[in-house]
């Protein structure tokens, strides 16, 4: 499952980015988001959903929610 199929407010652990692209990997290693790691959905907006990972909160997109297996 996906980072959009979590539900608000409980905790998973990153199983494994899944994406070709190589700068949307490196993008999501830079904040900390990488297999392991535990991350937590805030809230949901449109196009994408607030994310928490370590000590930030961070605003992504579909697309690297989709990206983000947990």
């Amino acid at each position: 499952m996906n980072l959009l199929d979590a539900r608000e407010g409980e905790e998973y652990i990153i199983k494994d980015i899944v994406t070709d692209d190589e700068d949307m990997e490196a993008f999501l290693f830079s904040l900390g988001c990488y297999s392991g790691e535990p991350i937590t959905v805030v809230s949901r907006v449109r196009g994408g959903c607030v994310v928490s990972i370590k000590d930030g909160r961070y605003n992504i997109d579909t697309d690297l929610a989709k990206a983000i297996s947990i």
